[in-house]
């Protein structure tokens, strides 16, 4: 039985880049293969090339043993291929149901839009699948987890048989990525075939068939989850052995940098999502943030670095306090910024990466001097950062806007992390980024903490917080569940704080637990 996808010779080239180098690839009925690589590394590329948005300057398409040609999407679309991307392609204000028909939409007499029997046949969709989808809400009102399944659905709506989920776990909390698997799961059962691109090598082993590694655009080796470990597929992926845990000495803290005090913010519905938090972090030492996301996590980001107004509290800065900051007093004050959403909080998509790397001092020499650009200092400062943190292609001209998410969040990470600083506020700062990537980051946040600056880490991955967190704060609901050492917890403990479950078994004088 031939496989249901086969891709032979697939050769992609851009200026100055041969982003894939004659890749074979085949996928077989009802399997999940993991395409695994560094950022860059041309896993989207091809999956683009196969969707038909890129066309290839050589190779060819087989669908089950026949060779196929494919222009673009809709060729795509009709040969039974479809793709969930990274960033979700919604219209917030539309309907679920508007949003799935879209593109295919049925209509009654005289012109009018049948949205009853599209509704109908989406629910069927979900019921079948396990999705779990009201057609009648709007995709603005509904959670990140709950948007990808709409997503799935459109792709189901329009009978594709070929599923490619592109980091379709990045932006989920760990009980929506959980999930999602299970949905991918009762999509192979029902003979759907699913390319699964992503970084994170734990659900690699755990969810998929067969595994695939792509390096630098060539294929280096094919691998089976049984047979493999996590170690093993980071030195494929990146071409070294990768320290997967972060190696770091025991801090040594010094005078309080940033102090939250009773601090009280609502979300854009006017919400609170933040409850009297109070917390203090020191120079020298990395405060964790763990939660499931959704917790009050982003609105206490936001105000911490000026971004939303507190609705009471004070927020303590090096010793000036503040009961409303602002994103340019915080930067100039010594603060650096890794926001949750790159996209919207973090780029500008349609400057370049040399203008985004230098947004934060723009105005400043040597970048600016009497209100007059120097092209040539802002091309060298990107020319340094790119080379630093791996950013591909390494082209400072490319409109950030084209890069992969994996690379847009290093040029985050290079413009903030590249200045002097006294308070780091990372939020979710490795999210899409591959194993070496994140082994860099890493680094660097243990690096600037022993240089003496203060990091607040708030990261919905729970492994990282434990990695890399020197306290750990827990928050549910808005409100803080403990405040504990690191080194006096564990993560199973941290778990339970996390779903709102005060564990007895942790002794009082290990933790302090706040109201």
């Amino acid at each position: 039985m031939p496989p249901v996808l086969e891709l032979k010779g697939i050769t992609k080239r851009f200026p100055g880049v041969l982003a894939n180098d004659h890749i074979d690839l085949r996928l077989n009925k009802g399997e999940i293969l993991a395409l695994l690589g560094e950022n860059g590394a041309g896993k989207s590329t091809l999956m683009n090339i196969l969707y038909g948005l890129y066309q290839p300057d050589e190779g060819n398409f087989f669908i089950n043993g026949q060779p196929i040609e494919i222009h673009g999407p809709m060729d795509a679309i009709h040969a039974g291929i479809g793709m969930v991307h990274q960033h979700f392609m919604l219209i917030p204000v539309f309907s679920v149901t508007e949003n799935v028909m879209l593109g295919e939409e049925s209509v009654r007499m005289a012109g009018i839009l049948d949205q009853e029997s599209a509704a109908a046949r989406i629910s069927e969709l979900a019921d079948t699948y396990g999705l779990s989808l009201d057609p009648k809400a709007l995709v603005r009102d509904l959670p990140v987890g709950l948007q990808q399944r709409v997503e799935i659905v459109k792709l189901l709506y329009r009978n594709a048989n070929i599923l490619i989920f592109d980091e379709p776990t990045a932006v989920l909390t760990p009980q929506e990525a959980d999930d999602l698997f299970r949905v991918m799961k009762s999509l192979t059962d029902q003979g759907k075939s699913i390319i699964f691109i992503t970084h994170k090598l734990r659900e690699v082993l755990e969810y998929s068939d067969r595994i695939m590694v792509i390096r630098r655009g060539k294929v280096v080796g094919e691998a089976l989850p049984s047979e493999s470990d996590q170690a093993s597929l980071a030195a494929m992926m990146v071409g070294r052995s990768v320290n997967i845990e972060s190696d770091k000495a025991p801090c040594a803290p010094g005078e309080p940098v940033l102090k939250v005090s009773d601090l009280y913010v609502s979300d854009n519905t006017r919400t609170v999502t933040v409850h009297g938090l109070s917390f203090e972090i020191r120079a020298g030492e990395i405060l964790g943030i763990a939660g499931v996301q959704g917790n009050g996590q982003t609105e206490l980001e936001e105000a911490v670095t000026g971004m939303r107004d507190p609705d009471t509290g004070t927020i303590e800065f090096l010793g000036r306090t503040y009961s409303k900051l602002r994103p340019r007093r915080f930067v100039e004050a010594g603060g650096a910024h890794i926001p949750e959403d790159r996209q919207r909080d973090g780029l500008i998509l349609s400057f370049s990466v040399e203008d985004n790397m230098m947004l934060c001092t723009y105005y400043k020499p040597p970048y600016s001097v009497n209100g007059v650009f120097d092209r040539g200092e802002i091309y060298e400062n990107a020319l340094e950062l790119i080379e630093r943190f791996d950013v591909r292609p390494p082209n400072p001209m490319n409109s950030v806007g084209n890069l992969s998410g994996g690379n847009q969040q290093k040029v985050i990470v290079a413009r903030e992390l590249s200045r002097e600083n006294k308070l780091i506020v990372a939020s979710q700062p490795t999210r899409g980024l591959d194993i070496g990537s994140i082994e860099y980051i890493h680094g660097q946040l243990v690096r600037q903490r022993d240089a003496g600056c203060a990091v607040l880490l708030i990261s919905s991955e729970l492994d990282e917080i434990m990695s890399l967190a020197d306290r750990i704060l827990v928050m549910y609901k808005g409100k803080a569940m403990c405040l504990v050492d690191r080194g006096q917890t564990t993560k199973e403990r941290i778990g339970l704080y996390m779903a709102g479950v005060k564990d007895p078994a942790e002794k009082s004088e290990k933790r302090e637990v706040l109201s």
